[in-house]
């Protein structure tokens, strides 16, 4: 859950005692925060939180993941943004993680999640439409101001950043001051998933 330890590894106590130890022996520790999509399901987690579909993510079908079967927030929701961002504060104050790494930021930074893009063509594949026909940016604004946000959140309670990112997207380890996105590491996941084919096959 987003505000809520998994038990299957213990109570949050203990998750806290864990974070203190490391914390003692000059450890840093971080969070895989998965803020690029949600479960689809309805029965136990946020999915049809209010009855509807579009509580905290856009409507069928702009709100579906056509590959990952789960629900796509709308980061243009001021409810959305405060959600998400109280998360971040969360994690930070409560448990005294030091950071986090963004899963999926590909997925929730471009209009087609990634899906079908080789990234090769140069700075249109970032800052340009669709298709020539379609006039839709490539860019999800909404995500971009986003993960800006959350980035400043996180550096103003004295954490660090690390942006899972297939693509390459200009400026995004650069400061928000900058007009970067404010991440502090890119972590090119398309590396690691080469490894593990490697070794698959």
């Amino acid at each position: 859950s987003f505000f809520a330890v998994s038990s299957r590894f213990g109570t949050p106590e203990d998750l806290k005692r864990l974070i203190d130890e490391a914390h003692g022996l000059g450890m840093v520790v971080f969070l895989d925060l998965v803020h690029s999509h949600a479960s689809n399901n309805a029965l136990d987690g946020i999915n049809e939180y209010d009855g509807t579909d579009h509580c905290f993510f856009h409507s069928l079908p702009k709100g579906k993941h056509p590959l990952w079967d789960s629900r796509l927030f709308n980061y243009g929701s001021w409810e959305v943004l405060r959600f998400l961002l109280s998360n971040v504060r969360f994690w930070m104050t409560e448990l005294r993680f030091d950071g986090f790494r963004y899963d999926g930021v590909t997925s929730m930074l471009y209009v087609h999640h990634g899906i079908g893009t080789a990234f090769v063509n140069g700075y249109s594949d970032y800052f340009g439409s669709l298709s020539p026909s379609d006039e839709t940016p490539t860019v999800d604004e909404d995500a971009f101001v986003y993960l800006a946000l959350a980035n400043d959140l996180v550096h103003s309670l004295g954490g660090v950043t690390i942006a899972e990112d297939v693509s390459g997207y200009p400026g995004i380890a650069r400061p928000t001051c900058e007009g970067g996105m404010g991440f502090d590491y890119r972590l090119n996941m398309a590396i690691p998933d080469k490894w593990i084919e490697l070794l698959k096959h």
